[in-house]
């Protein structure tokens, strides 16, 4: 199984935001990191499906140094989501 980066933003007075910059467009959040973390994997896992359904290529996951590069992204936390529907 592999795993997508996904980036966690939290504003004042907001839910954890999740969103991954290799699908954009799939985003999601939770009250708690926990509740984020789940989410996120449930957000994913229907995103992969829907690009598989539609004969889509899953792209290779970006790597951390890739993601961090982007100046917008430095300040921010990562976590791992991992799906089987992930290129291996």
């Amino acid at each position: 199984m592999r795993g997508y980066i996904a980036i966690i933003h939290k504003d004042p007075d907001s839910d954890f935001g999740v969103s991954f910059p290799d699908f954009p467009g799939c985003i999601t959040a939770g009250k708690t990191l926990d509740e984020a973390h789940r989410f996120a994997e449930e957000a994913l896992a229907l995103h992969l499906e829907g690009m598989i359904e539609d004969g889509e290529v899953l792209p290779e996951p970006s790597t951390l140094d890739a993601i961090v590069a982007d100046p917008a992204n430095r300040k921010e936390s990562f976590i791992i989501v991992e799906s089987p529907l992930a290129p291996a």
